[in-house]
């Protein structure tokens, strides 16, 4: 499991966007991005020139914290889409947004990406009726997503449930939030992918 050190506000901050880290303390009056609108540190405010090279750093950072992963995963997913026909910053999205752990998320059966892999890891999430306890497995078309019985009833999973409707399910998406349980109806295409991210430019960063 990915374990990511800085704070998750100070994340958001730092790529000065709302990367719904928190869960429903990102769409509250206690976020870090709405209180202190700057990246941190004490030489947060001064200057920067931003050159193309930090812009397409920062692009590729901001894509890692969004999905929680680690240098190396990233890279990893990277090789994987330039080895896939297609386009290859579309690909890569679409690796990353058809993780476990990002669909029990978009599915809402968890206020975040980090929960989701919590969710994953301790074994209460199935696919296709069998217990699957790794956040980053892919997840193909067709295939069943839910929470397992014994564990409908488990506090994250009650917070989710109650604050259902803070993130819109993408129609690649089939959720049943009272039952917990939903499908993957198709592949996501890049319109259907709505992470705040430019891929393009993370593409010309590693083709330098």
């Amino acid at each position: 499991m990915a374990v990511v050190k800085i704070a998750a506000c100070k994340q958001c901050r730092r790529e000065k966007e709302k990367l719904f880290l928190k869960g429903q303390r990102c769409f509250s009056d206690k976020c870090g991005i709405e209180k202190k609108p700057y990246a941190p540190g004490q030489r947060a405010k001064r200057r920067v020139v931003e050159t193309e090279y930090s812009t397409q750093l920062r692009e590729k950072q901001k894509a890692k914290r969004y999905y929680g992963l680690l240098e190396r995963q990233f890279s990893n997913y990277y090789k994987k889409a330039v080895k896939t026909r297609g386009v290859t910053g579309e690909i890569l999205l679409q690796l990353l947004e058809t993780r476990l752990d990002n669909i029990v998320y978009m599915m809402g059966f968890a206020t975040s990406r980090a929960q989701a892999r919590q969710l994953i890891n301790h074994g209460h999430v199935q696919i296709d009726g069998k217990k699957v306890d790794i956040g980053s497995y892919a997840i193909k078309e067709g295939q069943e997503i839910s929470i397992a019985p014994g564990s409908k009833e488990i506090m994250p999973v009650i917070e989710a449930k109650e604050s259902g409707g803070t993130i819109s399910i993408p129609q690649w998406l089939e959720s049943d939030i009272e039952n917990l349980k939903g499908k993957v109806l198709r592949l996501p295409e890049r319109g259907d992918i709505q992470a705040p991210i430019n891929e393009q430019i993370i593409v010309e960063l590693y083709s330098k």
